[in-house]
C-alpha cells in the first residue's frame, strides 16, 4: 500500500504512544502525526556516546519529535515502577513500537486499552528479532516485507494484523532495502490504526514451524571468506552496505567493499586472488566462482568505484584477505 492510499483513509484519532529510536522508526512516527493521532510521548533510547569526542548523539527518533514538537522521554528501562506510572499517567489508547530497542515488560503491554503493536521489517514469522533486514539479504530471500503484530512477551511472536510483501532486487543493499520498509512500514501503520480504531480487524497466530531468528550483526561478520561461493560473499556485501560494510585485508590494511556481483565465470587461482581488473571492475577468485568488486574505499579515504581506483592502484596477481 502506499503512502497516498494510507493516508486518503480518514483515521479515528487515538491516543498514542510512540517507541522507537533509529532512522527506520522516522517514517511511521511522522505517518502517525500526519494521519491526526495524537503522540502524547515519544519514547526512545538515552543519547549515547559516539565519535571521537564522545560526545552525546541525538538518535533520529528523538530529532524528529523534537522538531514536531512532541515530548520525548529516554528511560534506561521500562522496568521501574516510576517509568511504568508515568507511562501510564498518559492513559493511552496504543503503543507503537518500532526499532525500539528496549524490552516492554508486561506491564506495560497490557497497559494501553488497545495494547500494544509493532512495526516489524519482515514477513514474520520469518526473521524475528534484530536483525531482519541483513539476514534476508545474506539468505538469499527473494522477499522480505513489514509485519505489524500484536505485541506479547516473546520475541516477535505475536499476531500479525497485516504484512507487505516487498521483492529485493538483484543489486538491493541493506540499506535500500531498509529505507523501502521504512517507508512501507508507516504507510500499513496507518492503514491497520484505521482499522484497529473500528475494531474490524483480528491478528493471525504466527506459524511456529517457520519461524527463524535474526540475530543481531556483529562487525566480525563483515569480514570477507574467500573460500566461500562468490554468491554468498556478494549478499555479504549487500547486506552490509551500508553497515558495517564488507571487508578484507590488502598489504596489512582494511580494504571495504562497497559493491560487488558474483560473475558466472570460474578460475583456477586460489580464492583471493586478484584475477583480472579494468573499467568493469575488479574480479577476485573465490571458493566457488569468481567475485567482480565496483565500488570500494581504502583506509582514510572515500569510497570510490572500481576505474577510479585504479587509476592509482593495481590490485592484479595481489592475495586479498
Amino acid at each position: 500500500m502506499s503512502h497516498a492510499t494510507a493516508s486518503m483513509k480518514t483515521a479515528i484519532p487515538l491516543r498514542i504512544v510512540f517507541a522507537g529510536t533509529p532512522e527506520f522508526a522516522v517514517p511511521s512516527l511522522c505517518a502517525l502525526t500526519n494521519a491526526g493521532h495524537a503522540v502524547l510521548a515519544v519514547y526512545c533510547q538515552p543519547d549515547r556516546p559516539a565519535g571521537r569526542g564522545l560526545k552525546p548523539r541525538i538518535c533520529p527518533v528523538k530529532r524528529t519529535a523534537e522538531t514536531l514538537g512532541l515530548e520525548v522521554r529516554q528511560p534506561r528501562s521500562l522496568r521501574s515502577a516510576a517509568v511504568q506510572a508515568e507511562l501510564k499517567a498518559l492513559n493511552a489508547d496504543l503503543m507503537v513500537v518500532a526499532a525500539y530497542g528496549l524490552i516492554l515488560p508486561e506491564a506495560v503491554l497490557t497497559m494501553p486499552r488497545l495494547g500494544c503493536v509493532n512495526v516489524h521489517a519482515s514477513l514474520l514469522p520469518r526473521w524475528r528479532g534484530a536483525a531482519p533486514i541483513q539476514r534476508a539479504l545474506l539468505a538469499g530471500d527473494d522477499n522480505s516485507g513489514i509485519s505489524i503484530m500484536q505485541m506479547d512477551q516473546g520475541l516477535d511472536t505475536g499476531p500479525v494484523l497485516s504484512r507487505t510483501e516487498i521483492h529485493i532486487g538483484p543489486d538491493m543493499t541493506g540499506g535500500e532495502l531498509h529505507d523501502a520498509l521504512a517507508d512501507t512500514g508507516a504507510a500499513l501503520l496507518v492503514a491497520v490504526l484505521e482499522d484497529l480504531g473500528r475494531d474490524t480487524i483480528q491478528g493471525i497466530a504466527q506459524a511456529e514451524q517457520d519461524a527463524c531468528y535474526a540475530a543481531k550483526i556483529e562487525k566480525a561478520e563483515a569480514r570477507i571468506d574467500w573460500r566461500r561461493p562468490a554468491i554468498e560473499i556478494e549478499r555479504q556485501v549487500r547486506a552490509f552496505n551500508p553497515w558495517p560494510v564488507a571487508f578484507s585485508e590488502h598489504n596489512g590494511q582494511s580494504l571495504r567493499i562497497w559493491r560487488a556481483h558474483a560473475l558466472d565465470a570460474q578460475t583456477t587461482e586460489p580464492p583471493g586472488h586478484v584475477v583480472a581488473e579494468g573499467r568493469e571492475g575488479i574480479d577476485v577468485s573465490c571458493g566457488h566462482g569468481v567475485l567482480r568488486i565496483t565500488r570500494l574505499q581504502m583506509p582514510g579515504k572515500r569510497p570510490v568505484d572500481s576505474q577510479a581506483f585504479l587509476n592509482a592502484h593495481r590490485l592484479i596477481g595481489s592475495v586479498l584477505g
